[in-house]
């Protein structure tokens, strides 16, 4: 009954399997082993991208901050919104990256924007000539911090208005497959077509040890996102051991089937604990994360059980947690929880 978050799942055993086949013998290192090739490949099969730019980093923070380093000159603002994981849970890293670009919050109920907020947001700031922030970029993320999705027709709408004041757009898809899974979208529609710029595409969250694919949409970006990259210290000499774990976790389309189990048992725990008029969830809940709220006692029956998950301020007498399944999560787990409960 875990459920602190799907990072603290293990790999996929696919995942591993082509680890420890990778270790033997010999290869290029620094992204020239034949593995990467294939990974390009096959990821613009995904985005149905041909001329896409595929690049893998160890983790989503380096994933982000490099991607919007891209895009976001260090005088200029990104706009995200305000419960992103780029402006809660990143230590500054965008900051860092982009040499001091400043985040502008978007509010917008369930952890979305709208093409109402942002609208606000954007004729707030830029007006100020040489003494204030420039726009920059917009920064999507998509399963959002509060476990919400954007349907690509909310994307494209929210990209629009970026566009009509040049900005880029960029999409932390941390759990990009579960977002994926839960409306139905091809990775293309998702993102290039529905106007993103480039695009973080997790593996971590969904069964790999710790790779991110950054896939940019404008090829004369590459070299660019090469010299950050190395110089950001993310550039692997091993790189095969990255490489190893995108190509398995693409075979077959393992990454979907991973996210469809995770989105899954959240739906089955969803639907279990709603089922007692006590609780209520805070957001909807399409993919693997809830916030579910209920009266004083549930943390004592579920701790003394074994539970894990993290708790969440609630309103006196009651008690809130934030719950998230993983690809390894099984029907028994969720029951077990809701007995508990």
């Amino acid at each position: 009954m875990f459920f602190t978050s799907d990072n603290a799942s293990g790999a996929a055993p696919e995942v591993m399997a082509a680890l420890l086949q990778t270790n033997e013998g010999y290869t290029r290192g620094y992204g020239a082993e034949e593995q990467m090739a294939r990974v390009t490949a096959r990821l613009r099969e995904v985005f149905e991208h041909p001329e896409a730019a595929v690049y893998l980093v160890p983790t989503g923070t380096v994933a982000n901050s490099l991607a919007l380093a891209l895009y976001a000159q260090p005088w200029s603002a990104i706009f995200a919104h305000a419960d992103a994981h780029i402006a809660q849970d990143e230590c500054g890293a965008p900051e860092f990256y982009t040499n001091g670009a400043k985040l502008i919050s978007v509010a917008g109920a369930h952890g979305k924007m709208t093409p109402e907020t942002l609208t606000t947001a954007l004729n707030r700031v830029g007006n100020g000539g040489v003494h204030g922030v420039q726009r920059g970029a917009l920064s999507i993320t998509n399963v959002t911090e509060a476990g919400t999705v954007y349907s690509a027709a909310e994307v494209a709408a929210l990209t629009a208005l970026a566009r009509e004041q040049g900005l880029p757009s960029h999409l932390d898809g941390a759990r990009f497959a579960n977002a994926l899974v839960a409306t139905g979208a091809t990775a293309a529609q998702m993102t290039w077509q529905a106007g993103v710029d480039v695009v973080s595409f997790g593996g971590t969250k969904n069964g790999c040890l710790g790779v991110e694919a950054v896939v940019i949409f404008d090829a004369k970006k590459a070299w660019e996102f090469e010299l950050r990259r190395k110089r950001g210290g993310h550039l692997f000499s091993k790189h095969r051991f990255l490489s190893a774990q995108m190509e398995a976790y693409l075979q077959d389309d393992l990454w979907l089937r991973l996210a469809a189990q995770a989105n899954a048992m959240g739906a089955r725990l969803a639907q279990g604990l709603t089922a007692n008029p006590d609780v209520t969830l805070r957001h909807p809940a399409p993919a693997n994360m809830m916030f579910a709220e209920w009266s004083a006692g549930g943390h004592a029956r579920l701790r003394a059980a074994g539970a894990c998950y993290y708790d969440m301020p609630a309103p006196q007498g009651r008690e809130a947690a934030r719950l998230v399944t993983s690809f390894c999560t099984t029907p028994e787990d969720v029951d077990a929880f809701l007995a508990a409960f």
